[in-house]
């Protein structure tokens, strides 16, 4: 038994809220100290062939940690101690915004799922651009999410974003515009052609490379076509497959599956590898894979469906700060099974 097994009934007595301040907490005060440097070499499994090379970067693996966990910026260092390959901070807003009432975080246990309506509870791109000028920086690549503020109209979404982008310029490695969170009220319409196009190319006016855009998992294939059209014809640079759903599968045990936001985890593994499979089949750049790894076996699956690297971070709840190292270390089982000498030779080879 690990000590996560022991902890974790304790962290699942708190609110979910409360229990992921806590584990932050935690790990801010660890940062920059003896402790980091002991979590590194327990944690961090290097090997050379789970490094990937994309989005102009070096991941020395294939794990990351997904936007929403570390939303401020404020422990980067302690988190790439725990093996991930790579952290995408935020969302990152111009306002600085308290979100949506609590309670907006919930566990479903049983379906090793967990559904938010956080609605980017964040310090506000001024303070968290600051913060990352004066942090030392970990040596993984760092993304950062940029959201849309919840008071700025629509139509003056592209000067949301572009100025967000600006004040975490220096700092972040790729760049990813959300417009598919399913909890900041009108959001998700700027997912369609027009906003859309307005919101890249400001940004890409602005500099923002790498440049990738988060997508739904509920939108049609039809809108999800008139988005990857819209990554072709502007030469983004990557897509990130997908954010969390609004649809509450049958199979839903936990009672809290009647409250509103967006679902994540385990229930969401099989759709978020069709459509990972579904985007890498209709664009030429990279693919970031999230939805439902808690595993080697979800990890490898994504990559083999097209996506370059992946994300986590309901996995990361349900199975602790060892999690990025067990994939890892199974994927380099998997690797060795099924005869292939790195990650990037699996990398799409279910496409058709």
């Amino acid at each position: 038994m690990g000590v996560y097994d022991i902890l974790k009934p304790i962290l699942f007595r708190l609110p979910p809220e409360t229990a992921h301040e806590t584990a932050l907490t935690g790990l801010k005060t660890i940062q920059d100290t003896p402790i980091e440097s002991v979590l590194r070499s327990r944690f961090c499994v290097d090997d050379s062939r789970l490094t990937v090379s994309t989005l102009d970067q070096t991941f020395p693996n294939p794990v990351g940690l997904a936007a929403g966990f570390d939303k401020n910026a404020t422990a980067p260092g302690s988190l790439s101690a725990l093996g991930f390959g790579h952290i995408e901070l935020g969302a990152v807003t111009a306002e600085s915004q308290p979100g949506n009432p609590k309670p907006r975080l919930f566990r479903l246990p049983e379906d090793e799922a967990l559904i938010n309506r956080m609605g980017f509870n964040n310090a506000g791109a001024d303070e968290i651009g600051d913060r990352l000028d004066t942090l030392s920086l970990p040596d993984i690549p760092l993304g950062v999410n940029l959201g849309k503020s919840k008071t700025t109209p629509l139509s003056e979404a592209p000067d949301d974003y572009a100025y967000s982008f600006n004040r975490v310029a220096d700092a972040g490695d790729f760049f990813v515009v959300n417009v598919s969170s399913p909890n900041t009220p009108g959001l998700r319409s700027l997912q369609d052609r027009g906003p859309l196009v307005d919101i890249l190319s400001r940004l890409q006016d602005e500099g923002a490379d790498p440049l990738l855009v988060k997508l739904s998992p509920d939108l049609t294939k039809e809108a999800t076509d008139d988005a990857l059209d819209v990554v072709n014809e502007l030469g983004l640079d990557g897509v990130v497959a997908v954010n969390t759903t609004t649809e509450r599968p049958n199979r839903l045990q936990h009672p809290n599956q009647v409250e509103s936001g967006g679902l994540s985890g385990a229930p969401l593994n099989t759709r978020a590898t069709e459509r990972i499979q579904y985007v890498a089949e209709r664009v030429d750049v990279p693919v970031i894979g999230v939805g439902g790894i808690a595993s080697a076996e979800d990890a490898y699956q994504k990559l083999r469906a097209g996506a370059d690297i992946v994300q986590l971070y309901t996995g990361f709840v349900y199975e602790g700060p060892t999690v990025a190292r067990q994939i890892n270390r199974g994927l380099l089982e998997y690797l060795d099974r099924d005869g292939y000498d790195s990650v990037e030779d699996v990398i799409g080879v279910d496409l058709e």
